[in-house]
């Protein structure tokens, strides 16, 4: 009995680790928090892209829709300027970097 409670203990102690383990097998720290950039292939939420956009041009949020450029993805942020002119805001979803801008 002692044997199988040594064991099971054991076997508990090599899992655990794994658990919080990142794919590279390094510990996760801080996982799930959107202030770090995201791992590759994963994306940056839309609401804080919106957010970004926000911070730096008045105007209001319209729609947004996910997009591919050149092979990587994108949100397409489509911005009501202060002035009334309607842009598209096009933004790496990977990154949250803005890439480039059509209209207005």
């Amino acid at each position: 009995m002692m044997f199988r409670v040594a064991i099971a203990a054991l076997c508990l102690s090599l899992a655990a680790p794994a658990a919080f383990a990142g794919q590279d097998g390094r510990p996760s720290l801080g996982a799930g928090r959107e202030d770090q950039a995201p791992a590759p292939g994963r994306q940056v939420p839309l609401s804080r892209v919106i957010s970004m956009i926000a911070a730096r041009t008045p105007g209001k949020y319209l729609n947004a829709w996910p997009g591919d450029l050149g092979g990587r993805p994108v949100y397409n942020v489509q911005w009501r300027m202060k002035d009334g002119r309607v842009v598209v805001f096009i933004v790496d979803a990977q990154t949250g970097a803005t890439i480039g801008r059509q209209g207005g």
